[in-house]
């Protein structure tokens, strides 16, 4: 940043108090009434939201008219600030990442992870705001008094604002409108073994029982999407070999899923979010579901954009994941679906475990836990490949930062608007560096993304109109339901 300190005098159209923080942009992606659009920028910001948006266009009545900002520095007759900053000729301002698919496993597992670890994470790589799923915390979300001790192990420890699902299991039917009233955004359920005896797994019946409450409470059911019976016929995952566990979790298991999903969706009217999906071969069922008018939304994750099954090595059980990474013709598969928009957004899955938990030692991936760490990373993941694929900016803000917050119901997260929450990332986009595991926040600091390089540096991140400072005290807020 080139420049940082006291605001110039003049006239202010914003009201007559001091404004809190100036931003002054080159490069902004703010939002439109057509979507994220990339334009120079002046952003005010009093009581940590933005109250001022200066960017050259007048269409969009949420954007004030202004001139043309090509040449900040000689920008005069702005309103004055606490403090200025003027982006360098090399930065971007974006709105904060919204991660709406993160497994923060706290309390119970925090040897895995836990909230100060993770949201540093997400500080670090662009993410202001994440939600945490309810499962691999003991315990889990499935209760109020359970969500009470999930909001009671966070309070405090959270640099980056927090929200939570809440988990719908066989067990917890009654218990599922007095999490709604209680705050959590929605509801999670699988469709197979979770991976944890405490989370269970709902058969078609529960699995219709749910889907009618989650429609009379006017909420979304989020969706781990595999079919049990395809994979109790499919190959064992034992072994070292990847080729062996890709085969024990076929594409079928995910299409007869979504399948029945959404055929149960329809008839109890309910509106569902499939999560982290992995096969394209289920992409014409989505499609025409959305094309008929059905409340369906879908995520991907890096993991399945950016890696292909060539990619892993036979006993690097770092790179499991379930639903697994498949081959580079589905990865182009799936790009199209997020270009044409069946697919809405783009999230972690950050599912973190200790190294031990990933059988390091043995490399066998049948009993390696399933997940990919990579809270820290999605934003330059997502951006050196959408780039290398003839994708923008503002395309990367739609899908991570816009998608996300609208399935998780926040409506004013994940933009760069008047009224919007001050959260900000400043990205040098074409700076690259090498991933290296001791550089990551989180608790265990796997990556299957050691010694890649990536393009797109984060260079801060803003919560509330305010730098988050690692060495200073967290000023994350615990969200619920209708907070922003």
């Amino acid at each position: 940043m080139s420049r940082d300190g006291g605001g110039p005098g003049g006239p202010e159209d914003v009201g007559t108090a001091q404004l809190d923080l100036l931003v002054l942009a080159r490069r902004a992606v703010v939002h439109t009434v057509d979507g994220p659009v990339e334009r120079p920028a002046v952003v005010g910001v009093r009581d940590g939201r933005v109250v001022l948006l200066h960017d050259g266009h007048g269409t969009d009545p949420t954007v004030a008219p202004g001139g043309d900002l090509t040449h900040l520095p000689e920008l005069t007759d702005l309103p004055t600030a606490a403090r200025v900053v003027e982006l360098g000729e090399d930065e971007v301002l974006l709105p904060g990442l919204v991660d709406s698919h993160v497994h923060v496993n706290e309390p119970g597992r925090t040897h895995w992870e836990g909230f100060a670890t993770a949201t540093r994470a997400a500080a670090a790589g662009g993410t202001t705001t994440l939600v945490d799923m309810p499962l691999n915390s003991v315990p889990p979300t499935t209760t109020v008094a359970n969500l009470r001790a999930k909001q009671d192990a966070a309070q405090g420890q959270a640099w980056v604002d927090v929200a939570f699902w809440g988990g719908a299991v066989p067990e917890n039917l009654a218990d599922l409108a007095p999490l709604h009233e209680a705050g959590v955004l929605g509801f999670k359920s699988f469709l197979v073994p979770s991976g944890v005896p405490e989370f269970g797994h709902l058969d078609e019946a529960a699995l219709r029982e749910v889907l009618v409450r989650v429609a009379a409470l006017d909420a979304t059911l989020v969706v781990h999407a595999e079919d049990p019976d395809v994979l109790d016929g499919a190959p064992g995952a034992g072994g070292r070999r990847y080729a062996d566990f890709l085969a024990s979790r076929p594409d079928a298991a995910e299409v007869v899923a979504i399948e029945r999903l959404l055929r149960l969706a329809a008839e109890a009217g309910a509106r569902v979010h499939v999560l982290h999906l992995s096969s394209a071969a289920a992409l014409p069922a989505l499609a025409a579901a959305r094309a008929a008018g059905q409340p369906v939304t879908v995520e991907t994750c890096p993991h399945y954009l950016v890696l292909a099954a060539d990619d892993v090595p036979d006993g690097a059980t770092t790179f499991k994941c379930c639903p697994p990474i498949r081959d580079a013709a589905n990865a182009d598969a799936l790009w199209r679906a997020l270009a044409d928009g069946v697919v809405d957004c783009v999230v972690s899955d950050h599912s973190p475990s200790t190294e031990a938990d990933k059988r390091l030692d043995t490399g066998d991936f049948g009993a390696a836990w399933g997940g990919i760490s990579s809270l820290q990373l999605l934003l330059p993941l997502v951006w050196t490949e959408a780039r290398a694929r003839g994708f923008t900016l503002a395309d990367v803000v739609r899908w991570a930062c816009l998608g996300p917050a609208r399935v998780a119901g926040l409506a004013t997260k994940g933009r760069l608007v008047v009224g919007a929450p001050a959260d900000l990332v400043v990205l040098a986009p074409d700076e690259p560096f090498v991933v290296d595991p001791d550089a990551l926040h989180h608790r265990n600091p796997i990556t299957a993304y050691a010694g890649r390089t990536l393009n797109g540096t984060v260079r801060s991140t803003w919560l509330a109109g305010a730098e988050i400072d690692l060495a200073a005290e967290p000023r994350g807020r615990l969200l619920t339901r209708g907070d922003a």
